[in-house]
């Protein structure tokens, strides 16, 4: 599997690493939390072994919640020395898939990641995704409309991959960035709209129906009809 390890302590993160990858995964390891939701939004990954306390404005908890509100189901294994029940159960209910506490053997740790990869197994990724004409690959981030590839920057296709898994719902600017950006960045910023634009501008092109609708008041929609005119939330 190719795994992300975020991880602070070093020591603990190569001990980790090595038992990883000597048990034959591909694993490329963090030591922030910024740098590791930067790596799980833009990134596509089998596994993430995720440090519950992180040293930096973003934690563990922020992480997997902002997995978690994108849809995206890579398993999670969650190290953490808080050992309490309370804490385990936060750690559940935040979208963590197992949870170990520290210390830990390696065995057991592998043990749990090969458990993991056994259930991720019996829910594979959708191969594709469509509304309309409109096609996206999770696997492989390629985007078509009407069978015409549509390149895209990485902010753009974030969006656009929310948007899709996100069908006949109505997503909030603030869920946007939350998912996308992550939870610390000025929601009165008009970074939603400036990307939504471009993105509309990509998959809108030569007299394509429009499929990213505003919805006043709230946010946007994916899927065919008119736009109604923005307000401010």
């Amino acid at each position: 599997m190719r795994c992300l390890l975020i991880e602070d302590d070093i020591p603990t993160a190569e001990l980790i690493r090595e038992g990883l990858a000597e048990a034959g995964h591909q694993v490329e390891a963090c030591h922030d939390g910024a740098t590791g939701l930067a790596r799980v939004s833009s990134e596509r990954w089998d596994l993430v072994v995720l440090d519950r306390m992180l040293p930096d404005a973003v934690d563990g908890l922020d992480i997997l919640a902002a997995m978690r509100l994108r849809d995206d189901r890579t398993p999670v294994l969650v190290l953490s020395a808080l050992s309490s029940l309370d804490e385990r159960v936060r750690g559940l209910r935040s979208g963590g898939d197992d949870y170990l506490t520290k210390p830990f053997a390696l065995d057991e740790m592998l043990a749990r990641v090969e458990a993991l990869a056994r259930r991720a197994g019996q829910r594979p990724e959708p191969d594709v995704l469509s509304a309309g004409d409109l096609t996206l690959e999770p696997r492989t981030r390629r985007v078509f409309r009407n069978g015409h590839p549509v390149p895209l920057q990485p902010r753009e296709y974030q969006l656009l991959e929310y948007l899709m898994r996100h069908q006949g719902e109505v997503v909030t600017r603030k869920m946007l960035l939350a998912a996308v950006w992550g939870f610390h960045f000025d929601p009165e910023t008009n970074v939603i709209d400036v990307q939504m634009s471009r993105l509309r501008n990509k998959i809108d092109q030569d007299g394509a129906a429009p499929l990213i609708r505003t919805v006043r008041g709230v946010g946007f929609t994916l899927g065919a009809g008119r736009d109604e005119p923005h307000a401010a939330e």
